[in-house]
Formats: C-alpha cells, sequence, structure tokens
C-alpha cells in the first residue's frame, strides 16, 4: 500500500472513531424529559421520570412506602414505630442528609446523593430554616409540607406523584380503603350515634392545659373514616392544626368534656399514655366524666399516622380500642 493510501485510510479510521466518540457523547448528554409540577409556590419543572430523590420530612414515610427512587433521606425517628420490616430496611440503608430538623439539613450530603429531583416535606413556616436556593442550585425542589392533619392523604399523593411513585402509592391507599371500609360496615350501628371527644398528646402541661382534638386533627381523622363524630369546634381558628384542635385549662374539663357519650385519647406506640395525656388521666376531673366512669373511655395508638400505610395501623388499633362498642 502506498504512503498516500495509507495516510488517507488512517483519516478515515480517526474521523470514523470521532464520530463514534461525538455520537456517544450525544447519547450521554440527551435531553432529560420533564414536566411542570405545581406547588404552593407556582410550578417547578422537574424529571418526568426521576431516578434520584432526596426527601426531607413528612416526605420521607410516604416515598418509602411508596418506594421511589430515593437516594437520600433526612432523619424520621417519629415514624420508626409505624414501619414495617421492609420499610425499616430501606429507611435504615438510605444515606441520611438531614436531621430530625430542617435546620439540621446536610447540604454536602445532598449534592453527594446526586439527586435529580428534592421533595421537602415540611410545615411551611419551617421552610424559613432551609436555603431553598442553595438546594435548587443543585436539583429541582419541590416543597410539599403539612397543613390540617387530615390533609396527609393529599400530601402524601402529591409527593408520590413528584417522586414517580404513584402505582406504589395507590397499591397502599387501595388497602386501607378496603380496610376503612370494612370497619365502618362493622360500627355503623355503634360509632355514628356517639358524641365523641378526644384528648391528644400535645397540650401544655407546664401551663396546665390539655390538647383537645375535633373532626380531622391528629386523633380524630382516620376514625372519622369508619364513621366516628367528634362534636363541637375550636373557639377561634388559628390556621393548620389549630383549626382543628385547641387547648383548654385543665380546670375546662368538665365544661369541655361532660356532654361525650364516649372519649378517645392519644397513647405511644407502646400503649403508654405521652405526658400530655397522663397529666389528664391524673387529674381528679377526669375522673368525674360520665363517660370516663361509665367506663367508656379509650386509647388509641398510632394518631401520628401520616401516610396510608401507617394509616392502616392506626385502623387495626381502633379497632382493638373500639371493640367493646360492638361486643353483643
Amino acid at each position: 500500500m502506498s504512503a498516500g493510501r495509507k495516510l488517507g485510510s488512517a483519516l478515515l479510521l480517526a474521523l470514523t472513531v470521532a464520530a463514534a466518540g461525538c455520537a456517544s457523547t450525544t447519547e450521554k448528554q440527551a435531553p432529560v424529559a420533564t414536566r411542570a409540577f405545581k406547588t404552593a409556590d407556582g410550578e417547578v419543572t422537574i424529571p418526568a421520570k426521576p431516578q434520584r430523590v432526596v426527601a426531607t420530612g413528612y416526605a420521607v414515610p410516604a416515598l418509602i412506602e411508596a418506594g421511589a427512587p430515593l437516594a437520600g433521606i433526612s432523619s424520621w425517628k417519629r415514624g420508626l414505630p409505624m414501619m414495617d420490616a421492609k420499610a425499616r430496611a430501606a429507611y435504615d440503608k438510605l444515606p441520611k442528609v438531614a436531621g430530625e430538623t430542617a435546620a439540621e439539613t446536610n447540604y454536602e450530603a445532598i449534592a453527594k446523593a446526586k439527586p435529580d429531583l428534592i421533595v421537602i416535606g415540611v410545615p411551611a413556616p419551617v421552610l424559613a430554616d432551609i436555603d431553598l436556593k442553595r438546594l435548587r442550585s443543585i436539583a429541582p425542589v419541590v416543597t410539599i409540607g403539612p397543613t390540617l392533619p387530615s390533609a396527609w392523604r393529599e400530601l402524601s399523593q402529591r409527593q408520590a406523584d413528584a417522586a414517580g411513585a404513584l402505582a406504589g402509592f395507590d397499591t397502599v391507599k387501595a388497602a386501607y380503603d378496603a380496610k376503612a371500609a370494612e370497619l365502618k360496615k362493622k360500627y355503623e350501628k355503634a360509632l355514628p350515634s356517639l358524641k365523641l371527644a378526644h384528648v391528644g398528646a400535645y397540650g401544655q402541661v407546664d401551663k396546665g392545659s390539655f390538647h383537645r382534638e375535633f373532626n380531622g386533627s391528629w386523633g380524630t381523622n382516620i376514625a372519622n373514616d369508619i364513621g366516628a363524630d367528634y362534636y363541637g369546634q375550636v373557639k377561634v381558628k388559628g390556621g393548620g392544626s389549630k383549626d382543628v384542635s385547641e387547648y383548654p385549662s385543665i380546670e375546662e374539663l368538665p365544661a369541655a368534656l361532660t356532654e361525650a357519650d364516649a372519649i378517645t385519647y392519644s397513647v405511644a406506640a407502646d400503649g403508654k399514655p405521652l405526658p400530655a395525656v397522663q397529666y389528664v388521666l391524673d387529674s381528679p376531673l377526669w375522673k368525674q366524666l360520665p363517660a370516663v366512669k361509665a367506663g367508656k373511655a379509650y386509647p388509641i395508638r398510632y394518631t401520628e399516622a401520616a401516610t396510608y400505610g401507617q394509616a392502616l395501623l392506626a385502623l387495626d388499633a381502633l379497632d382493638t380500642s373500639l371493640a367493646p362498642l360492638v361486643k353483643p
């Protein structure tokens, strides 16, 4: 082969390799499909099918449960008692990129996780503790945090939607809906006719107050799904949970709960009352309430449930505690 032909062949080979390299580069840099996602702050452009999601706050249990492609999460120790073995294994394995509070966000750890989407699930007032501008420099950010206690249904669905995990979400929701319908049928002759009251777990004991919850609050919203009705309403609505619960002084216990045919009260996952509830149970005023004297005060576990999987546990707990209402 002549020198000219050899040179021509070499150039052709070089051009072929270069062209292949360019094609490979083009494939790697192909634009990712996106979509517009509505948040309280407006529309955010996010990946149509996220591959690496970072979740914080209430989005953590919701997205673990839905099977989202998580690359990092915040710590969520308060929810551990409500996680099944599968969810707990996923939680333990995932890198923790933030602590229990928004102020404990680790931006370097989030960047290291290389997310293509960040889902923030903290209350709106807490967002001030997060450098959202810095997070947005890492990946698109959607903020979907708690509002009314009963709104976890819609919020967890939107979190799953953003993370591309609606199929997993729908499966757990269907199981909850079926169980709730079953229990509503079971208690249809007992619960709707009762005037109920609920003592919650967030009272300010140091100020001598207790936590009364009405329909749609943490301790009542799942019971509402099976026919329970908690009478009354807050005197002054303060937004969020303050629209459906209030903190009367312990001296107001008789005036607040005397009309109740039955009373439910929040307890921890192990069945033990938290300090705010124990404070009420220890009061002589509690022991004089008609419902208490009639033996119709019922402890309820898992009242902090904020996903459909957790709410399934709450339904089972309600069924266990309220069983005396339907005994022959």
